[in-house]
């Protein structure tokens, strides 16, 4: 019971990751808060409605839970908003559609951890994880997707190695209020994607297989708990092998 009684939030909760990153917390003993645009605020049921683009939407939902709960112990940085054209090839990317996934991900990362790491100094205590992805710190393996309509866009390798830097430096800046941030980049995650990509990607990996969310989410659990109480600043890669070859 690592995470007993303590209120974090996950963003985009009601996601094929955001669900296991949830019941992990939960079976660790945490108060797990979903946060995502999809559902209506039920703060008894730990459900709060968020649309992270919006400001607006932002601090309603942290007063709701800072109302109920009276802390925020961690946040994990999950919900993953995109335009329409987000899977573009590179040649058919229009600068207006870069900048605003880079506004609609990055920037409003920033946006609701302000508040969140504001909360976390006055306590004197709170760890932050962002989810990265082995595509913002290594390049693209494309062959992975050859004989597939599938391409892994621009803006993901610049925004995951935004975020990346982004963590280290909130992890700099907020150390001495005994606030922790850190970063889990998974490798790739199968979400039954077409049956050539994922026969190419698992003969790529060291391990011969995708990650599951379960791979994931204790790792993340971890990093929320006291038993990483000194771990600040970190960058975890859970891709099976991907970046050390």
């Amino acid at each position: 019971m690592i995470l007993k009684e303590k209120v974090i939030l996950v963003t985009g909760g009601n996601g094929l990751l955001g669900k296991a990153y949830i019941e992990d917390i939960k079976s660790k003993g945490g108060i797990a808060i979903n946060l995502d645009i999809n559902i209506e605020t039920d703060i008894s049921s730990n459900k709060v409605h968020l649309d992270i683009t919006t400001d607006e939407s932002i601090t309603k939902a942290i007063k709701a839970i800072i109302d109920y709960h009276g802390r925020i112990d961690g946040l994990v940085n999950n919900a993953y908003p995109r335009t329409k054209d987000w899977g573009n090839k590179f040649e058919d990317i229009i600068p207006e559609s870069f900048s605003q996934n880079v506004d609609m991900q990055l920037s409003r990362i920033f946006a609701l951890s302000k508040p969140v790491l504001e909360i976390m100094k006055k306590q004197g205590s709170g760890s932050i994880v962002h989810i990265g992805s082995i595509y913002g710190m290594v390049g693209n393996d494309f062959t992975v997707y050859d004989n597939t309509s599938l391409t892994s866009p621009a803006a993901y390798a610049a925004i995951k190695g935004g975020l990346i830097n982004f963590s280290r430096y909130l992890a700099s800046y907020f150390g001495k209020y005994n606030v922790r941030s850190n970063c889990v980049s998974p490798g790739g995650i199968f979400d039954n994607q077409n049956e050539t990509f994922v026969k190419q990607y698992e003969y790529k990996v060291p391990m011969k297989r995708m990650g599951m969310p379960d791979d994931i989410a204790p790792v993340i659990s971890f990093l929320l708990s006291d038993e990483a109480k000194y771990i600040t600043g970190q960058n975890i890669a859970v891709d099976g092998g991907w970046t050390c070859i």
